[in-house]
């Protein structure tokens, strides 16, 4: 008796698919004194899924009892397929305008923006990213005016066989030699010498290979600061040290893996995390005319690509 051989069905071509994921807002934080109160995130938006698309909002006018205030905030994101290459582009930004914190703290605009671009296929799992649009103008101490070195390439070229931002050495040690610059300066405070000491450690461990579960470093786009003639006013890299005031992180960025929680990813058992950028440009620990903490204009990107 013949027998039928059964032709195995020829598999069908593996077809590249992405989730945008970004968000946006304009300030957030903690007061303490001399009032406590929550600083709820102010014009938050956000694209997540496949669908494409571009959200905005706006916030005008916008008092903490007379202690922190803005006149305009705006943020926007979208995310579309690339017209450059079959791939996806997602854009985030954040914008305050008219900003005072305490009659210290002042500038005419500060802008936010991370875009990623992932490419079309299995390379394209992480991305190129780019800083591009980040801004500070007319940023001010006390009336004096604050000048600014920017590298919009701190975080550099997307890393070569398609590995994260936290496997690539370049990275890695160009934020080890910055964050110890910090760490061992002559005249940080207490607090920030345990923060970057910290820091220091993280990076140094994910240089020798160990990496934990949803890793993350912060460097940023602030490279260094103009002295500014008050008394006993410092700078560490990008990190302002005010008396009578607090400290002032400028242009800081925090790079990280996270898996994402799609249903792609929740139906591999070993997924592949995903990068994030989340730019936070202008954070303030406020240690003495008032006290609390707050961040802002923030911006943040990351996305899940199949395969």
């Amino acid at each position: 008796m013949a027998t039928m051989t059964e032709t195995p069905a020829k598999p069908a071509d593996v077809i590249s698919s992405h989730d945008y994921h970004a968000e946006a807002h304009v300030l957030s934080g903690t007061l303490q004194r001399p009032i406590e109160q929550k600083i709820e995130p102010h014009a938050p938006t956000e694209i997540h899924g496949r669908r494409s698309g571009h959200l905005t909002r706006i916030v005008q006018d916008v008092s903490i009892e007379g202690l922190i205030a803005f006149e305009r905030g705006s943020s926007r994101v979208s995310g579309a397929k690339s017209l450059k290459h079959n791939g996806w582009v997602t854009l985030s930004t954040s914008i305050i305008e008219g900003f005072n914190v305490f009659e210290v703290i002042t500038a005419d605009r500060i802008v936010s923006q991370v875009s990623t671009d992932h490419a079309y296929g299995e390379e394209g799992h992480f991305p190129s990213v780019t800083f591009l649009g980040t801004k500070f103008e007319n940023l001010r101490v006390s009336g004096f005016p604050v000048t600014l070195e920017l590298d919009y390439g701190v975080c550099g070229d997307r890393p070569s066989g398609n590995r994260s931002y936290l496997d690539n050495f370049d990275f890695l040690d160009r934020v080890r030699q910055r964050t110890e610059g910090i760490a061992n300066a002559t005249g940080l405070p207490k607090d920030l010498k345990t923060q970057y000491d910290k820091e220091l450690a993280t990076i140094k461990d994910l240089i020798a290979g160990k990496k934990g579960s949803e890793p993350k470093i912060t460097c940023s786009l602030v490279k260094s600061i103009g002295s500014i003639p008050i008394p006993g006013v410092q700078s560490f890299g990008h990190v302002l040290v005010i008396p009578e005031f607090g400290s002032v992180s400028l242009g800081e960025v925090e790079v990280g893996e996270k898996t994402y929680d799609s249903s792609a990813a929740r139906s591999d058992k070993n997924p592949k995390p995903d990068n994030y950028f989340t730019a936070s440009v202008i954070k303030l620990k406020l240690g003495c005319v008032g006290h609390g903490e707050m961040a802002g204009p923030t911006a943040s990107v990351n996305g899940h690509h199949d395969p």
